[in-house]
């Protein structure tokens, strides 16, 4: 039987201070459909994760964010945390890296706090989504049309408010990154739930 994922390569940017399992548990999955996931940070060897109230697990970093190009992915997951977006949002070659999908029109996938980052590459104008509810507000003065929903699909942008929507997301991200739904904006209009 053929996985859903096979011959996919995803990036995953985190660092430091990524909710552990918001990058661990949606890279099992997307690992267990058939993707090869590479972890893409600013630095090299590892980067350390937070397990809800202190330090977590490390996590190897496959390739530098400065060697990194989004033209050798299909898709990509940002994991939330608080410091993780935080600090990539004021790296411009990790805010560019993340409009690159967007303009490419490749899925993209991100929970928690990790539209942070979609809001600094300005991508999320006229979109439909979710995340931590203390980033409502930032999100709707960015111009996009928050909601309060477990997972929400808009134009292969797959969004997830926090750790408990873990299963949705998964479900949501493998189905948008296996068809390839363009963030961009050539996939389903505005509105569009998986």
């Amino acid at each position: 039987m053929k996985k859903a994922l096979a011959g996919k390569r995803i990036a995953v940017l985190a660092t430091d201070g990524f909710e552990q399992s918001e990058l661990l548990q949606p890279r099992r999955a997307l690992d267990a459909a058939g993707a090869v996931t590479e972890v893409i940070a600013p630095k090299t060897g590892a980067i350390r994760g937070w397990d809800e109230k202190d330090w977590g697990e490390e996590v190897e970093v496959d390739v530098s964010l400065r060697r990194a190009k989004p033209e050798d992915y299909d898709g990509l997951l940002l994991p939330g945390g608080v410091m993780n977006p935080d600090r990539l949002r004021t790296d411009p070659l990790a805010v560019e890296f993340v409009r690159r999908f967007f303009e490419a029109g490749k899925p993209v996938a991100a929970i928690c706090h990790g539209p942070q980052l979609l809001i600094e590459a300005g991508v999320v104008q006229d979109r439909r989504l979710t995340s931590f509810p203390s980033l409502r507000t930032d999100l709707r003065n960015a111009g996009a049309r928050w909601v309060d929903e477990v997972v929400v699909v808009d134009r292969g942008l797959v969004t997830s408010r926090q750790p408990a929507d873990i299963p949705g997301f998964n479900d949501q991200m493998i189905t948008a990154f296996a068809e390839g739904t363009a963030a961009g904006g050539r996939g389903p209009g505005p509105g569009h739930r998986g």
